[in-house]
């Protein structure tokens, strides 16, 4: 089906409500050594980490990883979307400052509390939209159920607010689109009514889960523009979850790299891009193909070696030691610490001061 957009409204132009931009300095998200650990009839699977991180308002975070690296998960399990304890045990704290200004720790919340934050302060949109979409309702009706739900609005007014998002996400002829299914609708079309979903109800924080993947590039760079706009308009904080090293350029402020359940490397996007310190990240930027023309096909395409542990047996100590080619016995004797770095750099390598003067 083809793409058919309207051109995305300005700023001022915005149907969200309080759009004004929110100062940077102010942390809408505190997450202290955040764990996940799904019990299998193997054994207890430890899919997070000790993950700590903070989000400013209008601040974008990337999180970056293969699959299997705990990115998804730990979204997650910050919007209590996993599943009840005790198939899943979730441990640490993950305080959110919410438009009144009280801090709340989100994974100590009751279902009903959590309800109210969820879709509302805090959204997500999901990878696929094909199965995040229910398809026995109108696009309008899914739209408008969290404008009723979270803004007490009356089936009319909801209605009219989730074609003045439609509008606002660069779809036209909204009022048909109000009426139709999702299958009637493209891939393209179909992320853009999730970001509507999102946005609906102004949230502070936003986490976007891998909502690229299944795009062309085209529509990709669509939505990505899209979503910078928003946040702009709006100064919501952005946790973008992905695996493709050239969307976190475009979009990101810091980046947080993710192995095996734990963060290996993070910092400001232009610095570990430019000068990684963990094997891994270099690993990754080492294996995206050049578009260089004078080099195409010239140079072989680096891959890391070997693949990612098993979760049910990890290894004892840094879990990337048995792909790198820098490890020595040390670094198999224990799990590594997260350490500083230059830059407001954190990286969870032994040998990254001498790997950072080899490379």
């Amino acid at each position: 089906m083809q793409e058919t957009f309207a051109p995305l409204r300005s700023a001022g132009a915005t149907s969200i409500k309080g759009s004004a931009a929110v100062p940077r300095a102010e942390t809408v998200l505190a997450v202290e050594n955040l764990s996940v650990t799904f019990a299998t009839q193997n054994g207890p699977v430890r899919a997070v980490r000790d993950v700590s991180f903070s989000l400013e308002a209008g601040e974008t975070l990337a999180l970056v990883g293969e699959s299997g690296s705990g990115k998804s998960v730990t979204s997650l399990a910050l919007m209590q979307l996993t599943a009840p304890p005790p198939r899943v045990k979730i441990g640490g704290s993950a305080r959110f400052t919410g438009r009144d200004g009280r801090s709340r720790n989100l994974l100590e919340l009751d279902p009903e509390s959590m309800r109210k934050v969820r879709g509302n302060e805090i959204s997500m949109v999901f990878q696929e939209p094909m199965t995040s979409l229910n398809p026995v309702h109108r696009i309008g009706d899914q739209i408008a159920e969290a404008l009723i739900f979270h803004q007490r609005l009356g089936k009319r007014a909801a209605l009219a607010q989730a074609a003045e998002l439609l509008n606002q996400v660069g779809i036209s002829d909204v009022r048909s689109r109000l009426s139709a299914y999702p299958h009637h609708l493209s891939g393209g079309m179909r992320q853009r009514v999730m970001i509507a979903m999102a946005l609906a109800c102004n949230p502070r924080v936003l986490i976007a889960d891998e909502p690229t993947t299944a795009l062309d590039v085209t529509v990709q760079a669509q939505i990505l523009e899209l979503l910078k706009s928003l946040q702009k308009a709006t100064g919501m904080a952005v946790i973008f979850v992905t695996h493709n090293l050239g969307v976190v350029a475009e979009i990101a402020d810091r980046v947080m790299v993710m192995y095996a359940g734990a963060i290996v490397e993070e910092g400001d996007v232009a610095s570990v891009l430019k000068r990684p310190l963990m094997p891994y990240t270099r690993g990754l930027l080492r294996s995206v193909p050049t578009i260089d023309p004078d080099a195409m096909g010239l140079e072989p395409l680096e891959a890391i070696p070997g693949s990612v542990p098993d979760p049910l047996r990890p290894p004892p100590g840094c879990a990337f030691a048995p792909r790198c080619s820098f490890a020595e016995p040390a670094c198999e004797a224990g799990f590594p610490l997260l350490e500083e770095a230059p830059g407001h750099r954190h990286v969870r390598c032994r040998r990254w001061h001498i790997i950072d003067e080899v490379l």
